[in-house]
């Protein structure tokens, strides 16, 4: 099974906002706990080890760019 990147969502607003609203009302540390077990959930139900780690370096890098694009533009 390859990972999908492409929306797989009939109304993937309606999913962004179910994530939002679920860390409404929590703090930091909450919303921390609230995303690793929604992680460990999800990465269950996937149940694929080469997905995940394909996941899991996606997610990096993702996070990578956004870091250096926010130094650039603090440049």
């Amino acid at each position: 099974m390859a990972l999908s990147t492409s929306s797989n969502f009939a109304k993937p607003d309606d999913a962004f906002r179910a994530i939002v609203e679920a860390h409404r009302g929590l703090n930091d540390e909450q919303s921390a706990d609230l995303d690793a077990a929604l992680v460990l959930i999800l990465a269950n139900h996937i149940g694929d080890l080469d997905v995940l780690k394909e996941a899991i370096a996606l997610a990096a890098r993702r996070m990578l760019d956004a870091s250096h694009q926010q130094q650039q533009q603090q440049q």
